[in-house]
C-alpha cells in the first residue's frame, strides 16, 4: 500500500470513523481491561486464526460467561471447524480453495490473479450482515451468539451458476476457464471495439435487440443463433460478428449509443483512472475526497450505500494507533486520565506519537 511518513492509504481508507485503543493482550493487566470492555459491549469482532483467541482467554465460552448478550463474530480463512480450520491465509488463498481462481484466465492457459481484495472486503460485509441478524435475534430473545464467518465460504457463495450447474447436470457441465467470455452465456463477455473494449451481454429476449442495434435484425431468426444454447455452440462466430460491428463504428461512443438506444446491456471497460473521473461515479459520490492528517487530500472509494434518512457525507478521519485510549476507557470503564497515562507508561497500552 502507498505509504507516507509511516501512514498507509489503505489503513486510512478502511478505518475512517473508528476509534483506536491499543492494548497488550499478553499483559495480565491488558487482558483484564479487555475483559472489562467485553462485559459491557454489544459486539466483539476478531480475526485471529481459529483457537488463538480462546488460548488467550477470550473465546466465546469465556466472553459469553462475562456477557450473555454479547454477539461475537469470528472471521477466518476456513472457519472455526473442519480439517483446515487451523490454516492461516489471505484473500486469494480463499479464492483458490473455493474454486474461484480456477475460473479465471484463458481456456487453455493458467488461472489468473485478480489483484483486488474482493474476498477480504466481502467477507467483512458478510460478517456485518451476520452481526446485524444476531443483534436482531438478541432483541427478540435476549440471547447473544457466536457468528462464524469464513473467507472460503464467502467466496464459494459467489458461484451463481457453476456449482448448481455441475450438480444438476450430473457433471456434464464442467465449470471452466473461458477467457473474456462466459462459457454458458453467449454473447456475454469482453469484445474488442474500435477504441478499446466493451462488455456486452444479451440473453434470449435481448438478442433481437442486439441484432437490431447492429443493423442485422435477420440474425435474430438465424437457426445458428436463435437460442443461447445454439449461440454458445457457435460462440466463435457470434464473437466475430459483434467485434466486426464494434470495430466498424466511428467510435466506441457511437457503438455504446446504439446499444443503449436498443436497451442492450453494455459498458465500456474503464481503467481505474477513467472510472474515478466518470460522471456517474462522481455525481453519486462513489469516489470520495478524503482528508487525512498525514496524507492530506486524496480520493478513495466512498460508502456504497445510500440512505434517505442518513447524511450522504460524513466528516470522518482514521485514527492514530491508541489515539482514543483515554476517551474509550474513560467513557466505558470510568478510567481517569492519570490512570491511562500510567498504563501507557507501563506498556499495557500503546499510543503512537501520531
Amino acid at each position: 500500500p502507498y505509504l507516507r511518513d509511516g501512514r498507509s492509504g489503505y489503513f486510512v481508507q478502511q478505518n475512517r470513523g473508528k476509534k483506536s485503543v491499543c492494548i497488550d493482550l499478553k499483559n495480565p493487566v491488558g487482558y483484564a481491561i479487555v475483559r472489562e470492555l467485553v462485559a459491557s459491549a454489544d459486539v466483539m469482532v476478531e480475526n485471529f486464526a481459529p483457537g488463538v483467541i480462546a488460548r488467550r482467554g477470550l473465546g466465546y465460552a469465556a466472553v459469553s460467561a462475562l456477557n450473555p448478550r454479547l454477539v461475537m463474530c469470528s472471521i477466518s480463512l476456513c472457519g472455526q471447524t473442519g480439517p483446515m480450520a487451523f490454516k492461516p491465509g489471505f484473500d486469494h488463498i480463499g479464492a483458490s480453495l473455493a474454486g474461484v481462481l480456477d475460473m479465471t484466465g484463458e481456456a487453455n492457459g493458467p488461472p489468473l490473479l485478480n489483484t483486488m481484495g474482493i474476498g477480504d472486503i466481502s467477507t467483512g460485509v458478510h460478517g456485518l450482515s451476520a452481526v446485524l441478524a444476531a443483534l436482531l435475534y438478541r432483541e427478540r430473545s435476549g440471547k447473544g451468539q457466536w457468528v462464524d464467518v469464513s473467507l472460503v465460504d464467502t467466496y464459494f457463495h459467489y458461484h451463481d451458476l457453476s456449482a448448481q450447474a455441475l450438480s444438476l447436470s450430473g457433471g456434464a457441465i464442467k465449470p471452466r476457464r473461458s477467457g473474456g467470455h462466459h462459457y454458458m452465456v453467449t454473447p456475454g463477455g469482453i469484445f474488442k471495439s474500435r477504441d478499446g473494449y466493451i462488455f456486452v451481454v444479451a440473453l434470449d429476449h435481448q438478442w433481437p435487440d442486439l441484432c437490431r442495434a447492429m443493423g442485422r435484425s435477420g440474425l435474430a431468426d438465424d437457426p445458428r443463433f436463435k437460442t443461447n444454447a445454439v449461440r454458445t455452440q457457435n460462440a466463435g462466430e457470434v464473437i466475430r460478428i459483434i467485434e466486426d460491428w464494434l470495430q466498424a463504428q466511428d467510435s466506441d461512443e457511437a457503438a455504446l449509443k446504439l446499444l443503449d438506444e436498443n436497451r442492450v446491456p453494455n459498458a465500456p471497460v474503464l481503467s481505474v483512472e477513467q472510472a474515478m473521473n466518470h460522471p456517474q461515479l462522481r455525481e453519486r459520490r462513489t469516489v470520495r475526497n478524503i482528508h487525512d492528517r498525514v496524507l492530506g487530500e486524496f480520493q478513495a472509494p466512498g460508502f456504497p450505500l445510500r440512505f434517505s434518512e442518513f447524511p450522504g457525507e460524513l466528516t470522518l478521519e482514521a485514527p492514530f494507533l491508541g489515539e482514543h485510549n483515554a476517551e474509550v476507557l474513560r467513557t466505558y470503564l470510568g478510567y481517569s486520565a492519570s490512570r491511562v497515562k500510567e498504563l501507557e507508561s507501563a506498556g499495557v497500552l500503546f499510543h503512537a506519537d501520531r
